[in-house]
Formats: structure tokens, sequence, C-alpha cells
């Protein structure tokens, strides 16, 4: 006999250490009651992640929840919001006591990692998906958005770019018994970095802001589309991590940070006035930033490279 949905939650969900601030009721009643610090917006996120489709048949649990929830907490750090709490839809084809273990223990450290509190959710049965949904506060008025990038604003990223679609490229490959897939790039692909405190850092400082989740030209497409502008790209700045260039020639390695995705690093704006502001607040922290480009007035993608202008396509990954 199977295991019950209740014991199921008590037994590998209930029990779970919290980390955020203000839950005055969590997890065994019809609702959670939460409560915002005074002077705070909440900030609210939800991510669904689909077997197949967002992740791999058969990725280990304990890897799956870290991947889960950094990807999903990456969304409050683009809008320089400090994560609170978690809701959780899990759907799955048997209730796998072994799996649910591991999953549980991913997700407990991933908890703790970014100060989060699971507060609840729901189980049922069905093709395996994902359905979290995080909250996070931010101060009034001061949230990062997709909105206000002007022409001249420097266009900057965090890390290195490309290496989630490398790790992938390696997960799937058949590698001969003697190869072991690069363990720094298969960590970026399993266990990607939201960058909280970056968030946190550029607030009054980034013009705009969005994390690289379906590829930097296409989310970067997000910043300038509401303002009818464009972008030029250095296309000899895009920032790349040793591994890759071990790995990958460079021709796949810009591929990969142009249009590759699920970095979840951060795409930001800032006015040449405040990058003097940037450079103090970037040296606290342990991410190196890059600016790789320009905003420009005219609509459109171009990338440069060795005094030549190409054209760039804002493809990145369709969910349709």
């Amino acid at each position: 006999m199977g295991i019950a949905e209740f014991e199921l939650i008590e037994r590998y969900f209930s029990a779970l250490p919290g980390y955020g601030r203000g839950v005055d009721l969590g997890i065994g009643d019809d609702c959670a009651l939460l409560t915002v610090p005074a002077g705070q917006q909440l900030a609210v996120s939800i991510d669904t992640l689909v077997e197949g489709t967002h992740f791999l048949a058969g990725i280990d649990a304990e890897q799956l929840a870290h991947r889960a929830l950094a990807s999903c907490v990456s969304d409050l750090a683009a809008m320089g919001a400090t994560p609170a709490w978690l809701t959780l839809a899990l759907t799955l084809p048997e209730a796998d006591e072994a799996w649910l273990r591991l999953f549980s223990q991913g997700l407990a450290a991933a908890l703790q990692r970014y100060g989060l509190s699971l507060v609840g959710g729901d189980t049922t049965r069905g093709h395996r998906t994902l359905s979290l949904q995080v909250h996070g506060w931010v101060p009034e008025g001061q949230a990062l958005t997709r909105r206000g990038a002007k022409p001249g604003d420097g266009i900057w990223v965090s890390g290195t770019l490309g290496d989630a679609m490398a790790g992938l490229e390696l997960l799937q490959r058949q590698q001969p018994s003697d190869q072991v897939p690069d363990p720094f790039l298969l960590q970026r692909f399993y266990q990607p970095t939201a960058r909280i405190e970056l968030g946190q850092a550029l607030r009054g400082i980034a013009s705009a802001a969005l994390d690289i989740s379906d590829g930097l030209l296409a989310d970067l497409g997000h910043l300038l589309t509401p303002e009818n502008l464009g972008a030029q790209i250095e296309l000899d700045r895009l920032p790349y991590s040793a591994a890759m260039l071990a790995q990958f020639d460079p021709a796949r390695a810009q591929q990969w940070a142009l249009a590759g995705g699920e970095d979840f690093e951060l795409c930001f704006t800032v006015p040449h006035a405040n990058e003097a502001l940037l450079a103090q607040k970037l040296s606290g922290l342990a991410v190196d930033c890059r600016r790789i480009g320009r905003v420009c007035a005219e609509p459109g993608l171009v990338g440069a490279t060795g005094g030549e202008m190409i054209a760039l396509s804002a493809q990145g990954y369709q969910h349709f």
C-alpha cells in the first residue's frame, strides 16, 4: 500500500526547517498566514517545471530540488528582493519514498541557502511536474523592473554565460567510460546560483534588470522592447568560464552565451553616471560583473567584433 498524501507531506515536507521571517502560520492549515515587514512590497513569482521539457527524465531528485528552487528564486534576485517564503505543488506518477527522501533533502539545503520557509502547497498524481511559487519583499519603490533602460546605458551581465547549456551538452553526450564530464559545468547546470546579493546591491543603481533564463539576447529584448530601444553587444567581451573554453570551441561558446539560456545570471542596464557607485558595490560581492555593450536609441540588436557590425537575432528558448 502506498503512502497517503497527508502522511507524505508530514514525513517529507512539514518538518523542513524554516528560514524566512514573518511566518505566522505555515504548513498544516487551509492557508498560510504571513506578515510582510512594514515599508516593504511583496514580490511574487511562480515557475512550473515539467519532466522531459524543463528537466531531464531521471535527473537526481536532490539535484532537481536545488535547480528548481534556484531558478525560481532568481526572479526575486532580478527585482532586488529578499527571499522569504515558498509554496510547492508537486505532481508525481507515484509516491516513491526514495525519490521523495532525496528531493526533500535537496529542498532543505536549497531553502537554507536562500533563506526561505516552505509554507504550503499541494501534492497529486500525474506526470512529474513541479510548480514553485516564491515570495519575497523589497523596499517600497526600490524594486528593479524590466522598464527604465535609456539610450547610452551600459549593458552588464553577472558571472559567466553558456555554462548551463555546456553542462547539458555533456550530460546528453555518449561519454566514453574513461571520460568524466567537467564537474564545474555540471554544477552550473544542476545548481545555478540565484544572485540575491547582487540584485539587492543594484537597487538605486541599475535602470532595468532581469535574469537570464531563455538566453541573453531573448531576455535582453524584454528590457529593450517596452521602450522601443536597441542594443550593441561587444561580442569579444562576453564572459566565458575557463571550463567552457577548455571543453568547447569559441564559436560554440559564443552561441551558448548569446542564446543558450538557463544560466540564471543577471542582465542589467546602468546609466554612465552610476558606474562609479556600481564599482563600489561590486567590490564587496563574490560575483564578477562585466559591461558587454550599450543601449541604443534605434531598435534592433547588433554585435560588434573586430571593427565589424553583425545583426543579431533575439531568439532563445520558446515555451510554445
